[in-house]
């Protein structure tokens, strides 16, 4: 196996993480008896021969010996070899030849390995098979007979993912391949390997699959189900894996196999809908748990009346088992209002159980509870009786606040109680940001004008220079001093602050309360100038606010609206609508930021709408958002939490637009 492994020059090579001199000391470890060892020298080799796609001179350098190491039945866990190679071949296969080159010159050992009497080996050899060897006629009677022969789920599953990367591989040879495909999703197969060959087929060739695809998938679900309940052994009462198993149990083949199928699906929202009906309704508590979390991607992904998944989610809630409910609550939680459907069964069980009212994290820090909290953000009033003992309480949920922004007039009650906690928040400490800013959210929420001397409170305390303890509050103080219309009270802690980073947002509250161009404009523009990226986000949006009085700043909100980033030039090109209502420039800075950043798009929209007539040339950017499947944050990183209010909001926006323009 390694027969001149010693005669490479390992130090004069690199990987990813600098010398290869360790390379040798790994290979050799993948074939030692120590499982433990074997796992460390097989994670090592992956982050450091293919990271990212990378492909170095130890990684052609260590392909013979894998190879040779895999085509020895007494080396154990080959698979993960197996796997190796193809991670290393295949990754490489749109950049640097190489590696793809060096495994394909050993791919006849993947024919042996396609009977090895492990099943672990046979699974990754089978789209090794259809990545290197370079007859598609061989490969494809290779699966073939494997599927004949093969009697091992596990392996049985990956023979239609192979067929599928066959279709994609060698087009020409696609239609062998698909009818494979469709046989294996018909009678008289096993329901496991008929839905995995749908999901497959629906993958690359959606036109062979059954016109009854829903109600198909989700009866051989239930029947590979019932199969796996038969055929488990029951565990001993005492056993470790026995409990476990009671509290978590998994099949995450199954899940795999029905994500395969919502991928293949896509933009088909009314057949994902309807499978997840089925998913969720069936009597299988951990097949309902896959539907909840793939009703999540759905939900997160696509716009669509998801009442009735919203209200199998509730169903949910009411299940003995724990981990199925709190899976239900998780995917609740970030719904918001559309969490409505199933207010009712949060509801229930924010009164059935108290103790699920907190949670108490790692750090000993308590946090509202997920059921509270869901049920809170979907905007049902039933909420406020349980955040009111809680607020009562000697220890409030930190985020508390926060929730309460979601209840409109139904919190008003709760006003006194929230304005007292933030009375008694100190204003310099590590913990003022963290505990002040749910409770400044619900104030402003609230419209608590009595909220003003505790909100002033915090604000006098603010120094805004870099590293001042208090200086994270700052922003969300003014802003919330904004919201209530106090701004006049804080101009002497306003003035202190124009020259904090904090200048902007304090010079257009400035603004607010004295309407005085010859202090604020200067401030203005030297944060548009000057500033880092949200000080001039945010100088170009106050500037706008001045309206004709910024005329001032016209030169550098144009030099600013041709900025690369469109987070920069959709404030700009917004403020120099506000100033000088020239829509020539601004109109061409909107159509480009409305494509290339999702984020500006619901601040182009309220634009839009403050444009009227004159922004008609883009009235067709709403149009189209409104017809659109997708939500418009789905795939921006970091949007997770607020994607789907967010978008929610930019659809009434939208609405908004063709209703003005």
């Amino acid at each position: 196996m390694f027969t001149g492994i010693d005669e490479v020059d390992w130090a004069s090579l690199r990987h990813a993480h600098g010398s290869a001199e360790d390379m040798p000391g790994w290979l050799r470890a993948l074939a030692s008896a120590d499982t433990a060892e074997r796992a460390t020298a097989l994670d090592g080799m992956y982050g450091a021969l293919h990271q990212q796609g990378c492909v170095y001179d130890s990684t052609l350098a260590c392909v013979p010996f894998l190879l040779s190491l895999v085509a020895r039945e007494e080396v154990p866990d080959r698979g993960g070899i197996v796997e190796l190679l193809v991670g290393i071949g295949a990754e490489s296969a749109d950049g640097d030849p190489r590696a793809r080159e060096a495994v394909c010159a050993g791919a006849e050992v993947f024919v042996r390995l396609a009977g090895d009497p492990d099943p672990a080996v046979r699974r990754a050899t089978a789209s090794a098979l259809v990545h290197f060897l370079p007859a598609p006629d061989r490969v494809l009677e290779l699966l073939r007979q494997r599927l004949r022969a093969e009697r091992d789920d596990r392996v049985l599953f990956a023979l239609p993912e192979a067929l599928a990367l066959f279709v994609r591989r060698y087009p020409a040879h696609a239609d062998a391949a698909v009818d494979l495909l469709a046989e294996q999703s018909a009678p008289p197969y096993a329901p496991g390997l008929r839905l995995a060959a749908l999901g497959q087929l629906a993958l690359v060739a959606p036109a062979r699959l059954p016109a009854d695809l829903v109600p198909t998938a989700v009866r051989l679900l239930r029947q590979r189900s019932a199969h796996r309940a038969r055929s488990t052994e029951p565990c001993a009462a005492d056993s470790l894996v026995g409990r476990i198993r009671r509290l978590r149990p998994s099949d995450g083949e199954g899940s795999r196999l029905l994500r395969t199928l919502h991928t293949a699906l896509g933009d088909r929202v009314d057949d994902r809908i309807a499978l997840l009906g089925g998913q969720l309704t069936g009597p299988n508590p951990v097949d309902r748990c896959h539907g909840v979390w793939m009703a999540a991607a759905l939900l997160r992904g696509w716009r669509a009346d998801h009442g009735d998944t919203v209200r199998l989610l509730g169903a949910q809630l009411g299940s003995e088992q724990d981990w199925l409910r709190d899976a239900a609550v998780a995917v609740l939680a970030e719904l918001f209002e559309l969490a409505a459907p199933a207010a009712d069964d949060l509801h229930a069980l924010v009164y059935a159980r108290p103790d699920l009212w907190t949670y108490r994290g790692e750090r000993d820090s308590c946090t509202l509870g997920g059921p509270l909290k869901a049920l809170a953000r979907s905007g049902d009033p039933r909420a406020v009786p349980a955040l009111a003992h809680l607020l009562a309480g000697p220890a409030a949920p930190v985020d508390l606040g926060f929730a309460l922004t979601h209840l409109g007039a139904a919190a008003v009650p709760l006003a006194p109680a929230v304005r007292h906690r933030l009375g008694r928040i100190p204003p310099a400490s590590p913990t003022t940001a963290r505990l002040a800013a749910p409770l400044l959210a619900a104030v402003g929420a609230l419209g608590d004008e009595e909220a003003v001397p505790q909100v002033l409170r915090l604000l006098s305390g603010a120094r805004g220079g870099p590293g001042a303890r208090e200086d994270s509050v700052t922003g969300r103080v003014i802003e919330t001093l904004e919201v209530l219309g106090a701004t006049a009270r804080a101009v002497p802690a306003l003035r202190a602050l124009l020259g904090t980073r904090h200048a902007a947002a304090a010079a257009g509250a400035l603004w607010s309360a004295q309407q005085d161009a010859s202090v604020v404009l200067p401030v203005l523009l030297r944060e548009l100038t000057q500033g880092d990226p949200a000080g001039r986000r945010l100088a170009a949006v106050q500037l706008g606010r001045l309206g004709p009085a910024g005329r001032t700043a016209l030169p550098a909100l144009r030099r600013m609206a041709r900025s690369h980033l469109a987070r920069e030039r959709m404030p700009a090109a917004c403020a120099l609508w506000r100033i000088d209502a020239d829509p020539e420039p601004v109109l061409p800075v909107f159509r480009e930021a409305w494509a290339q950043d999702p984020r500006t798009r619901r601040p182009i929209a309220r634009c839009l709408t403050a444009m009227g007539p004159a922004a008609a040339p883009l009235r067709h950017l709403a149009a189209e958002e409104l017809a659109a499947p997708r939500r418009h944050l789905a795939h921006v990183p970091g949007s997770r939490g607020r994607g789907i209010p967010e978008d929610v909001g930019l659809l009434d926006d939208c609405r908004e637009v063709l209703a003005t323009v």
